[in-house]
């Protein structure tokens, strides 16, 4: 069967606040997100959604429909971020956390990884004094300031070029301005919201290939990165443009942590002794899977003490598949928690 997948990219350019649009037409906005990040396959969309989408952006249907072409994501290393949700090459990717989750600390170690690959980071500065972004802006390669900068700069650094800004030039239109004269350039976004109001929105930044979505108990519990493996998504992933066993890897482990998670109340509340036996082996797996997927950064290094740590895909994927299996039961929680591979 012919692979099929909602072409994003247009709906940005041509429908600049959707969320909005969405709703005016009839349209649930939870429905258009799903559909952009592959949650809802394209192939199952009701037809009346799809008519008004395509109103929405005044084309046809065909227009919104790519066919047959696989996307690429970008590999960062971070075990949690390749594994439920890659970052997709010539997408637009949206961190949504509150602050203090530690959104920045991810984009900072971002930044600093991609200056070891042939990448090369734009951060289109957010206006006014913004001395949160201290010790972070500073790892980008170009930092611009305006419409006319960051097209010049884009320019010069072409489709290898991530471009990182804050939700604010999406609020202004600025970014769908940017979008739309870079025309074919094939940018990759990257967006936060230093404001944290973005975590209240139905449909965050607008149309996403990739939502990051931090996990407010898992950042208490200083599980960092804290990715939410429930909630956030990539339709690189959701739409098979990735390795089958990735697909199904992700589909078990999020299984498994959404039943630790069930089961993790009780033990909070009455003990692990009065978890069903039949229960005791997911629920210690469960946890043991979250604490393979925190990470020591190299950004933080010179506080945490622990040096940061890179593992490729291909070895999570191993990790992933060993800790379902059962080959880690014997080790203790905290000898898998901040480590790189096992």
């Amino acid at each position: 069967m012919e692979e099929i997948r909602l072409n994003v990219s247009l709906l940005r350019k041509r429908v600049p606040n959707l969320t909005a649009a969405a709703k005016n037409a009839g349209i649930r906005p939870a429905t258009v997100s799903n559909l952009c990040t592959g949650k809802i396959d394209l192939g199952k969309a009701e037809v009346r959604t799809l008519v008004g989408l395509a109103e929405l952006a005044d084309c046809k249907i065909d227009d919104l429909i790519i066919r047959g072409e696989k996307r690429k994501m970008i590999e960062t290393k971070i075990k949690a971020l390749d594994f439920f949700a890659p970052f997709v090459k010539g997408g637009t990717t949206g961190l949504v956390a509150r602050p203090g989750m530690g959104q920045l600390v991810i984009l900072a170690e971002l930044l600093h990884r991609f200056k070891e690959t042939e990448l090369k980071t734009v951060f289109l500065s957010p206006t006014g004094q913004n001395p949160e972004l201290e010790g972070t802006i500073e790892l980008a390669d170009s930092i611009t300031r305006g419409f006319e900068d960051t097209i010049e700069t884009i320019g010069r650094f072409g489709d290898q070029t991530v471009l990182v800004t804050d939700k604010e030039h999406v609020d202004s239109g600025l970014l769908f301005e940017l979008q739309e004269a870079l025309g074919d350039h094939d940018v990759t976004t990257l967006l936060v919201d230093l404001s944290g109001k973005v975590s209240d929105d139905d449909f965050p930044f607008g149309p996403l290939e990739t939502v990051w979505q931090l996990d407010a108990d898992l950042a208490a519990r200083h599980q960092y990165p804290a990715l939410s493996p429930l909630y956030s998504a990539s339709s690189i992933l959701d739409e098979k443009d990735v390795d089958e066993q990735h697909f199904q890897l992700r589909q078990r482990a999020r299984s498994l942590l959404r039943r630790y998670r069930e089961l993790r109340s009780i033990v909070q509340s009455q003990g692990e002794a009065r978890l069903p036996a039949a229960e005791v082996d997911t629920y210690r797996r469960g946890e043991r899977l979250e604490a393979y997927f925190t990470q020591p950064f190299y950004v933080a290094a010179e506080l945490t003490g622990q040096a940061g740590q890179s593992v490729p895909l291909e070895q999570t994927l191993a990790d992933v598949a060993a800790i379902l299996g059962g080959q880690a039961d014997q080790q203790e929680v905290a000898q898998l928690q901040f480590i790189g591979a096992l």
